[in-house]
């Protein structure tokens, strides 16, 4: 019974917990590129970038705190910082839709027009955010490392194992529940959430009745830079902020939100979870596990890894691939926003 137990935290420690932080952090990217698909009608290939330069804004901002001594305790300074990298994003997608997008889309530009040209923002951004803050790793968590360390909750159960959960990891899952809940009950219960809906469902009915589609295009614009923003932060915070690993992430976001129904907002945060938990779960060696509750004669001698964490993007492209090759409207097929 305790080999189960330890075999049941390592799990949780190495794989059930990280994952659900990550799934957090895709689902909130996911988010993004599902609304800019569905509303706008285009793929955002420039949406890790929007990510990569919301964290770049907040990272300054936190070390203009850090240096004036202001801090949240136990809690990372970065929270207080996140509504400027989220009025720095608005500012910069609101102004990149005025000059580019604007006009392709009064001249009824087709689909991979807009993600050609996103291609080309993508780029812009890349190199605006490598060229103000670097290309090397920067870290900017500070406060409690751990809600619980290993070694206290080896301490309190007497398991050989430990579980540890960062303090990134818990804000993480609880900002994106709550962001999730404001994001629906706009969409549904709000007269401009309802706006953007029949806009997406059909662009000249929703004309027809009134709704100002220039006003619809700056609120959904606003909305992708908060949970561009929040997201970037958070993975940020999670792991660490090196520009490159945004535009890497730009795959595992888009395979979410196919694989959850591209458009459908429930269907990105389903696709964020699958994939994260794919990806920990194949790159995890589970000899540690295999150990704890085989007999010692099964015991394996190798790592029990089907493929190395350098793969792990593989692991979302392949995935990616299935799902456009079996089921190309993904989960939540038919669904909309």
């Amino acid at each position: 019974m305790v080999d189960f137990l330890n075999a049941l935290v390592a799990l949780l420690n190495f794989v059930i917990v990280p994952a659900t932080a990550y799934g957090s952090q895709l689902a909130l990217g996911a988010l993004g590129v599902t609304l800019i698909y569905g509303i706008l009608r285009f793929s955002n290939f420039a949406h890790g970038d929007t990510m990569a330069f919301g964290a770049m804004v907040t990272i300054l901002v936190t070390w203009w705190l850090q240096s004036m001594g202001v801090s949240l305790g136990p809690l990372p300074t970065a929270l207080l910082a996140v509504p400027a990298g989220i009025a720095a994003t608005a500012l910069l997608l609101l102004g990149t839709d005025r000059v580019v997008y604007r006009f392709y889309r009064r001249q009824r530009a087709a689909p991979v027009i807009f993600l050609i040209v996103s291609l080309g923002v993508m780029f812009i951004m890349n190199g605006l955010v490598r060229l103000i803050i670097g290309v090397d790793d920067q870290r900017f968590a500070d406060g409690e490392r751990f809600i619980i360390s290993a070694r206290d909750f080896k301490e309190l159960t007497g398991l050989r194992e430990g579980l540890a959960i960062k303090t990134s990891q818990g804000i993480t899952v609880v900002v994106t529940v709550i962001a999730v809940a404001l994001l629906f009950w706009f969409l549904n219960r709000t007269r401009t959430g309802k706006s953007m809906r029949a806009f997406s469902d059909n662009e000249d009915l929703a004309l027809l009745s009134g709704i100002n589609p220039e006003r619809v295009v700056t609120i959904t614009w606003l909305i992708v830079a908060a949970l561009a923003t929040v997201a970037g932060v958070l993975y940020g915070l999670d792991k660490s902020f090196k520009p490159f690993t945004y535009f890497q992430l730009l795959l595992p976001i888009f395979a979410a939100a196919i694989v959850g129904g591209l458009g459908n907002p429930l269907g990105a945060i389903a696709g964020g979870f699958v994939i994260a938990f794919s990806e920990v779960t194949i790159t995890y060696a589970f000899k540690k596990v295999a150990t704890y509750i085989l007999p010692e004669a099964l015991s394996p001698s190798g790592l029990v890894q089907l493929l190395s964490t350098d793969y792990k993007f593989a692991v979302s492209f392949a995935i990616l691939l299935i799902v456009l090759l079996f089921r190309p409207t993904g989960i939540f097929a038919g669904k909309k926003l």
